[in-house]
């Protein structure tokens, strides 16, 4: 057994894990809600068997691991397994389509596939030709090899379980430009970015949490954010995992009646939360309160005012669990009225910034520490540059560089230039200002990514150029309204002349039509809701994009 002080000075990504399993062995590490649990030394042991099934499949060290499935248990043990073997982890949303998940297996170019159960069953193999074997999630079994030995491997193992200990169990260690993880923001073919995020995003997102973020050994925490998308990823998971903290995992859908009975019985330490769960909240708890005409009448009164709004508070941290230290919510900007509440009544909630490409973070600060209206200050280790003439006043690109951004986009070298400029400045597309201490206010996005119910990306033009394939539709522009996802239409009024088909009750039939064929595309959560038809072609700027800040 290695002493404290020699396990400390280890250094390096892998050693923050085999320093938390050998100093938290006996503690809980994982439970799925309402399910199965591990121990620390529990995942160990099968973060051990899988790095036994790696080596007989012939895994490499740079070699792709795909994992699709809702978070639980197993998901983030065999996320683990991957990265300490000195694979790379390729997570993929389980809302995606088979189309998809098969173009970003093939693109990613995994060898193994760990899937859920009911995931499995819609997927092709004739599609994933390079897979070398297949995994249940559930299971934890093999369900399909190329060669019988390998299949059989998993249950009779021909490595010695006698061998397996803490201290051996995660023995490589990673250089700062490894790739750890190949984070797809889009699955379909002719979109697909592939974020590769090397271990020094990873250590330098974990160790500034370590540093700044209240959790501690021992403490709750639930998973329900995605975690094929690194904000789940990093804070839910990754981070408290080198603490000795427990985290439960939601693995059903995470609506806010499973989340708030999920905090309620678990009472989590740390909340991690995108705008939408918060906002509904408030919407159906908060909002109908205080619209009462006898509520509505003693909030005009200050000293009972005060009253209420402390009970309101109290209320609100019941609903939470009772027990945090503060809610982070990012992913998208929080309704500002939700926001002027929140710190009337002195909620202990901040908003931090981060993308994809820099694992995530950008900005955090502390709920007692933040500035109103911002998204943090730039985190350590981090520089910031707003692409304007006056930072403080003008607004600009938000532009980062650091141990946070990302090394590229996988086989995308034309995409990594635009994104990266040849001194290493990340083009966030954000648009924002700053102040003489790094808050970032943000001040509207230069990109066009929508945010879905559960932190998903929705990227606007994938839809678009599924709407705009169809035979009728000349343009179209997909917006979000009130979390629904409506397709503005300019149909080809002269082809559906042509072909007499220029009647209201035609068109209203056959928009309906491309809705349902276009949806069965789309990953649920991406879906559109309706469509509405535009008499007028969209407004454009003299390079013929469309203006699409006049229809949001």
């Amino acid at each position: 057994m290695l002493e404290e002080d020699d396990i400390m000075n280890e250094k390096g990504l892998i050693a923050y894990y085999r320093q938390s399993f050998q100093q938290n062995k006996d503690l809980l590490l994982f439970s799925d809600y309402e399910g199965i649990n591990y121990t620390y030394e529990d995942a160990a042991k099968l973060i051990y068997q899988i790095h036994g099934f790696f080596e007989k499949c012939g895994l490499a060290k740079g070699d792709k691991v795909a994992l699709l499935g809702r978070n639980s248990s197993h998901w983030g043990i065999t996320f683990l397994a991957t990265i300490s073997y000195g694979a790379v982890a390729v997570p993929i949303l389980p809302d995606f389509n088979p189309a998809d998940v098969h173009h970003i297996v093939g693109h990613s170019e995994s060898m193994i596939l760990f899937a859920g159960d009911q995931l499995l069953e819609k997927l092709d193999l004739n599609e994933m030709p390079q897979l070398e074997a297949v995994l249940s999630l559930q299971r934890m079994d093999p369900v399909w090899a190329k060669s019988a030995e390998i299949l059989n491997f998993w249950r009779q193992p021909d490595y010695n379980r006698a061998a397996f200990n803490l201290k051996n169990i995660m023995p490589a260690e990673l250089e700062d430009e490894d790739t750890c993880v190949i984070s797809y923001t889009s699955g379909t073919s002719g979109f697909t970015k592939g974020v590769l995020l090397p271990a020094r995003s990873l250590m330098s997102n974990i160790r500034f949490a370590r540093e700044h973020m209240p959790l501690k050994q021992g403490e709750k925490i639930v998973s329900f954010l995605p975690m094929a998308h690194v904000f789940g990823l990093l804070f839910e998971f990754l981070f408290p995992a080198t603490l000795g903290c427990h985290i439960t995992f939601l693995t059903k859908a995470p609506t806010p009646q499973v989340i708030v009975k999920a905090f309620k019985e678990i009472q989590p330490h740390l909340i991690l939360s995108v705008p939408l769960v918060i906002e509904k909240i408030y919407n159906k708890q908060i909002q109908p309160a205080l619209e009462k005409p006898l509520t509505s009448f003693l909030l005009k009164v200050p000293g009972i005012r005060n009253l209420l709004y402390k009970k309101v508070r109290q209320k609100l941290v019941e609903t939470f669990g009772g027990r945090f230290y503060e809610i982070v919510i990012g992913g998208a900007a929080l309704n500002r009225e939700v926001e002027d509440f929140f710190r009337k009544i002195k909620f202990p909630f901040t908003i931090g910034y981060g993308m994809t490409e820099c694992g995530p973070l950008i900005s955090y600060q502390a709920w007692n520490k933040t500035q109103p209206y911002s998204a943090g200050a730039l985190v350590d280790r981090m520089q910031l540059k707003i692409d304007s003439a006056d930072p403080y006043l003008e607004v600009g690109e938000i532009m980062v560089k650091g141990p946070n951004v990302m090394a590229g986009y996988y086989k995308n070298p034309e995409a990594t230039a635009q994104s990266i400029d040849d001194d290493g400045w990340l083009r966030t597309g954000d648009l924002g200002i700053t102040d003489a201490n790094n808050f970032i206010y943000i001040r509207g996005r230069s990109k066009n990514m929508l945010l879905g119910p559960s932190g998903q990306n929705i990227y606007p033009e994938e839809i678009e150029a599924k709407l705009s394939s169809q035979h009728f539709i000349l343009e179209c522009v997909v917006v979000d309204r009130e979390g629904k996802l409506v397709a503005l239409v300019y149909p080809d009024y002269d082809s559906l002349q042509v072909h007499n088909h220029n009647t209201p009750e035609y068109v209203s039939h056959v928009m309906e039509e491309y809705r349902v064929k276009v949806n069965r595309e789309l990953a649920k959560y991406s879906q559109i809701s309706k469509i509405e038809l535009v008499e007028t072609e969209f407004e454009k700027t003299p390079k013929r994009n469309i203006k699409r800040f006049l229809y949001t």
